[in-house]
């Protein structure tokens, strides 16, 4: 049942698609299952977005509901709508765009990077963030939602930058060398035990836990 759903990273979020023939139920079930399994990619705040008129209305009513429980955003809305100012009332589109960028801007819950952040490097966000590469030594994540990394991490990460204490680290190898979750600080072992699934690093009675989590 794993494959029926398929995860892409975008810039303003995640795009579904699902396996030929799948029906809606088998869908639903295989989404709950990595919800509740903590994937790494569902992360709280972020914008997931499903084919427009691939499910009927009440379909995607029901999606929406499930996601929201899980603290995230559903959309059948992928492209920013094409807005050709007429001639006679261009101050009035430009307020109009201008408008319709801070909103897109307010719905962007995740920033995606394709790379491996290198040493020296420093990312800063106000979203989410998801890095498909390492974060090596000496690189520095810090970010007002959750980081999730794909790789293995090394460098300086900080989750909940404003003060979000349900932020969390996701990692396929968490050997940080300061780990921050809104005002607490961690770091890892001085010989870290060799561990053979991705873990995720989270608050829990007020001090950063590490856990093994599934992919």
């Amino acid at each position: 049942m794993s494959d029926i759903v398929t995860i892409k990273g975008l810039k303003y979020g995640l795009q579904l698609t699902f396996a030929k023939g799948a029906t809606f139920d088998d869908v639903q079930a295989n989404l709950l299952d990595k919800l509740q399994s903590g994937n790494g990619f569902f992360i709280r705040g972020t914008t997931v977005f499903v084919p427009k008129g691939y499910f009927a209305e009440e379909q995607n009513e029901a999606l929406r509901k499930m996601f929201h429980r899980h603290g995230m955003l559903f959309s059948t809305e992928l492209k920013r709508p094409n807005l050709a100012p007429p001639s006679r009332d261009r101050d009035a589109a430009k307020t109009s765009e201008q408008k319709l960028k801070a909103s897109v801007e307010e719905a962007q819950k995740m920033m995606v990077i394709n790379h491996t952040v290198r040493g020296g490097q420093e990312v800063k966000a106000n979203c989410s963030v998801l890095i498909c590469g390492n974060v090596n030594p000496g690189a520095q994540i810090i970010a007002g939602g959750s980081i999730d990394i794909r790789g293995t991490c090394r460098g300086f990460v900080h989750a909940g930058a404003f003060g979000d204490k349900t932020a969390c680290v996701v990692a396929d190898r968490l050997m940080p060398a300061q780990i921050r979750i809104a005002d607490l600080i961690a770091r890892a072992p001085d010989e870290p035990e060799q561990v053979s699934q991705a873990e995720r690093a989270m608050i829990r009675g007020n001090q950063i836990i590490f856990e093994p989590v599934s992919r």
